[in-house]
């Protein structure tokens, strides 16, 4: 990139095109990244949250499968101002091209160059829509224009045991900010440099020349032999010409991080990790801090949801929650509440217990019912005496879906009978 007498123009892309078959049920009826999370927050506010908080405010959001929701969520949630130009716009598949849906990530981009010729940014950065972490993308294009990089590609160390699980960056013996070699997921991983036990695996996030990145996609797309994926075939375009570069996560400096939350990252792709993530908020010391007020995470909340509210105080009925997350709207009554995160307007009744769970929204458990390791989609109702997580074997029967971790997930409207 030429050097600029002025701030780089940067167009921010957000893919949200993901069907998510590893989260279902909970994305039998939405798109992965309008996924309900922590509460109040769907996974695509935390890629937009980044994205804004790094000072980008003109942005994109491909959609694809089932996004009626995302869509929903995008255009009353993100608003920017129109005076200075500022923008979210979801945009869905549109056949500008071709009679076909986007066939990989790659491919989206390039079904969407449009959205590149209309705003003629000289920087584009391109981000998934369902991981939970913070980043200030802004650190990340520098070093891309400090480098003169082809693509940068952001990465997270891991532990060497996990590289199976991601494609794997080995970085060059001269410089560690560029890529030597790129690997899908090797059982024979090479540890970093300066630390032998970890590995740097891709994130998912790019940035990239405009220019640059319209020429890469448009010849992707006429490869017959591509799977039109940008980690699995422009990625490894770049480095096998040496113009691949790598961004450290770890590097990235946020404000109001604490040492246990900086450089959290969380690919919630499977029931056991969404599940996981959703506890990682609710710690004494949360390994993921929602409340940092200097890098805040945005979402619409409803004005009209009442403060959550906690009733009665007699012995075997107090409404209480411990350790946990409760969303506006929400009445604990005469119940337990523990371990969980609840989400907008959800009933707990009295004598209920509710343990180390996931409520999404207008979920109501009856009296003398018991919730354990579940997660619970939206307007589930748990019946008088019904108990969902307790007895697995039992839960699978009825045709809940039971995660490798025991989490069972039962879909929305499903009406919990005591058995």
């Amino acid at each position: 990139m030429r050097p600029l007498s002025r701030p780089p123009k940067v167009l921010a892309i957000v893919l949200a095109g993901g069907e998510g078959k590893r989260l279902m049920p909970l994305t039998a009826d939405r798109a992965k990244p309008a996924v309900p999370f922590g509460g109040i927050y769907r996974l695509v506010d935390f890629a937009l949250s980044n994205v804004v908080n790094s000072g980008y405010l003109k942005v994109v959001v491909l959609t694809q499968y089932k996004s009626h929701s995302l869509d929903r969520h995008v255009t009353r949630t993100w608003r920017m101002s129109t005076l200075l130009g500022n923008y979210v716009a979801p945009i869905p598949a549109q056949q500008r091209v071709n009679k076909s849906w986007y066939m990989g990530s790659a491919d989206a981009i390039y079904q969407s160059l449009n959205a590149i010729d209309d705003e003629k940014p000289d920087i584009v950065v391109v981000v998934g829509a369902d991981h939970v972490y913070r980043m200030d993308f802004s650190q990340m294009v520098q070093q891309h224009i400090d480098t003169n990089a082809g693509i940068t590609v952001a990465a997270i160390r891991q532990p060497i045991s996990l590289a199976d699980q991601f494609g794997v960056i080995e970085v060059d013996t001269n410089d560690v900010r560029k890529i030597g070699r790129w690997r899908e997921k090797p059982t024979d991983a090479i540890g970093l440099p300066d630390s032998p036990d970890e590995v740097l695996a891709s994130m998912g996030n790019y940035v990239f020349d405009a220019d640059v990145l319209r020429d890469v996609v448009s010849q992707d797309a006429q490869n017959d032999d591509s799977k039109h994926d940008m980690g699995g075939d422009i990625v490894p375009f770049f480095v096998n010409k040496g113009d691949g570069w790598v961004y450290d996560f770890n590097n990235n400096v946020i404000p109001g991080a604490t040492d246990r939350d900086r450089a959290y990252w969380r690919d919630v792709g499977t029931i056991d990790s969404y599940y996981e993530a959703n506890r990682d908020l609710i710690h004494l010391e949360p390994v993921f801090n929602l409340y940092n007020d200097a890098w805040p995470i945005f979402t619409s909340t409803s004005s009209s949801s009442a403060p959550a509210k906690f009733v009665h105080n007699e012995e075997g009925r107090i409404g209480q929650a411990l350790n946990s997350a409760i969303s506006p709207g929400c009445i604990v009554s005469g119940s337990m509440v523990e371990g969980s995160v609840l989400s907008p307007n959800v009933r707990v009744h009295s004598y209920a217990r509710v343990l180390d769970s996931v409520l999404l929204d207008n979920v109501s458990i009856a009296r003398n019912a018991f919730v354990r390791n579940a997660i619970l989609d939206k307007n589930v109702v748990v019946e008088t005496g019904a108990e969902v997580g307790i007895d697995v074997e039992a839960d699978r029967a009825r045709g809940y879906h039971v995660s490798e971790a025991g989490i069972v997930v039962v879909p929305k409207g499903t009406v919990i009978t005591k058995v």
